[in-house]
């Protein structure tokens, strides 16, 4: 009986030691593992090109001709790089930034109006006269915000560089004119073990 014992605590034992631990950390901490594109490269580069997209002459011009605020969607934005990056995370970053500063309008994706006007079509038939949402009504951007991620890797043994290049471009809608275009660059040295892309 004692040796049946045991050996559930050294199972137990055995398991305990082989687990891992998680830890919550700070959102603004700083840990970059890899070397890699992450969360707070995205953060940082939505804030930095956003805050430079907003202190540009466009939307001083903007204001002045129009007495309102101008209405901005963000379009696509590829990822070029050699990693994976998710850049629904990143428009999310800009879109964040965009809406937080209070100087710009801002109107819904692609996708997400088909679903909103999906809605719509279906207040017509199920909603009251009261409440519905009429076709129609829609807010048109005035700006479109397109971008794009490209990176490159440079490797010298155990040692490698990695190098982010963001590229954004504000433009208008109503006649193609490039108001804004941004850039933000990041490089990474990663020293490790076995340094690979």
């Amino acid at each position: 009986m004692w040796i049946r014992g045991a050996l559930v605590l050294l199972v137990v034992v055995a398991l305990v030691g082989c687990g891992h631990s998680v830890e919550r950390i700070d959102r603004d901490e700083e840990y970059d593992l890899s070397g890699r594109w992450n969360d707070q490269d995205s953060r940082l580069v939505a804030e930095e090109m956003i805050a430079d997209a907003l202190d540009r002459p466009w939307l001083r011009d903007f204001r002045r001709e129009e007495g309102a605020r101008p209405t901005v969607i963000v379009g696509d934005v590829r990822n070029l790089s050699h990693e994976h990056i998710n850049t629904r995370t990143f428009v999310n970053d800009i879109q964040r930034e965009l809406i937080n500063s209070g100087q710009v309008d801002f109107v819904a994706d692609a996708d997400q109006r088909e679903r909103i006007r999906e809605e719509r079509r279906d207040q017509d038939l199920h909603a009251s006269e009261e409440t519905r949402k009429a076709m129609g009504e829609e807010l048109g951007a005035d700006y479109m915000l397109l971008g794009s991620v490209n990176s490159i890797i440079d490797q010298e043994g155990r040692r490698q560089v990695r190098y982010y290049q963001v590229d954004m471009e504000l433009i208008s809608l109503a006649d193609n004119r490039k108001v804004w275009i941004g850039n933000k660059e990041i490089r990474k040295l990663v020293r490790s073990a076995s340094a690979r892309p």
